[in-house]
C-alpha cells in the first residue's frame, strides 16, 4: 500500500544524501523513480538535486511533475521529493491524491523549521497529512542532537529576524541543539572553519 513518507532533519543532516540514497537503491534493483524539487530550489545547476557531501543527481520541478500524466507518474516505484518545506499546502494536498487515489508512493525530505524556529508551510502540511514521519538526525558542535537550524551572517552572527527563505548551505546555515541555538552559540570553532 502506498503511503506518504515525511523524513525531516535539521541542516547538515544528510536529507539529500539520503534522498539521492533511496533514488540509486531503487534504481540498482531495476525500479524507476522520479527524483523531484521545487522550483524555488536554484542554488546549484537547475535541475540537480545535490548535496553537501558531492552526490548529485538530474531531477525535474515540482510543476513540471504535475504536468506528467498520471500513466506517466505510475510508471516509477516511487516520487522522491527533495526540499519539501518549500511546497505550499496545495503541492502537499496533489503528493496525498497521488499517494490516495493513484497508489503512487513518495517520500519527501526537507527541514522541519525555519531559522527562526518556525514551521515551513510545506513541513506543516506534512507533518498533518504524511503517513509515516521519520527525523534525520545530525548533532550539534556540543554533541546533542541538532534540532535548529541558525542562520548566520558574514561576520558569524546568529540571525533571529529575516526573510523565511533564504537559499544557502553551510555558507549561511548550521544545526544546532536548542539551546546553542537559542544562546546564538555556533561553537569554539566556528570562526575557524569558516575563516572569520
Amino acid at each position: 500500500m502506498a503511503q506518504l513518507y515525511f523524513k525531516y532533519g535539521a541542516m547538515g543532516s544528510s536529507k539529500t544524501a539520503n534522498a539521492l540514497m533511496t533514488r540509486f537503491n531503487y534504481e540498482e534493483r531495476g525500479q524507476k523513480c522520479l527524483l523531484v524539487k521545487p522550483r524555488l530550489d536554484q542554488r546549484y545547476e537547475a535541475q540537480q538535486v545535490v548535496s553537501r557531501i558531492g552526490l548529485a543527481h538530474e531531477c525535474i520541478y515540482f510543476d513540471q511533475m504535475q504536468e506528467m500524466t498520471i500513466m506517466e507518474l505510475q510508471e516509477n516505484a516511487c516520487i522522491i521529493v527533495d526540499e519539501a518545506q518549500f511546497l505550499t499546502k496545495e503541492e502537499v494536498h496533489y503528493l496525498v491524491h497521488l499517494v490516495d487515489d493513484f497508489g503512487i508512493p513518495v517520500i519527501c525530505y526537507g527541514l522541519r523549521t525555519d531559522f527562526k524556529g518556525e514551521l515551513f508551510p510545506g513541513s506543516y502540511e506534512l507533518l498533518v497529512m504524511a503517513d509515516k514521519i521519520e527525523e534525520v538526525k545530525t548533532i550539534c558542535w556540543c554533541g546533542k542532537k541538532a534540532t535548529f537550524n541558525a542562520r548566520f551572517d558574514e561576520s558569524g552572527c546568529v540571525l533571529k529576524e529575516g526573510e523565511q527563505v533564504v537559499l544557502g548551505a553551510n555558507d549561511k546555515y548550521i544545526g544546532l541543539c536548542r539551546r546553542h541555538w537559542m544562546t546564538g552559540d555556533l561553537g569554539p570553532d566556528f570562526r575557524v572553519r569558516h575563516d572569520l
